[in-house]
């Protein structure tokens, strides 16, 4: 059964959202993108500056395996050197098809 992740996140204080952006778009294509189990991703932002991401996986082995190695991954410090860590918000979701 396919999966679903969230974050929910703000920016570092001052980080410019426009250079977040392209940060963000190059993350998924270089890191995401390739990982087996990759379905889709979206991102998000609120008019107060949080951001949210949906990822969706093939199923939960997938997920967890990309979701292992994310932090330590040369291709997501840029990404995460944007992110304030302190308001991190994350979720783990099965999709319900109808």
């Amino acid at each position: 059964m396919a999966i679903v992740e969230t974050i929910r996140f703000k920016l570092v204080e001052g980080f410019d959202a426009e250079k977040f952006r392209e940060i963000n778009i190059r993350m998924q294509r270089e890191f995401m993108e390739p990982k087996l189990g990759f379905l889709s991703r979206r991102s998000a932002v609120s008019n107060d500056g949080e951001w949210l991401i949906v990822v969706t996986w093939t199923d939960q082995l997938a997920a967890q395996a990309v979701i292992s190695s994310f932090y330590g991954a040369p291709e997501t410090q840029e990404f995460l050197a944007a992110i304030d860590l302190t308001t991190v918000q994350s979720g783990s979701y099965t999709l319900v098809e109808y």
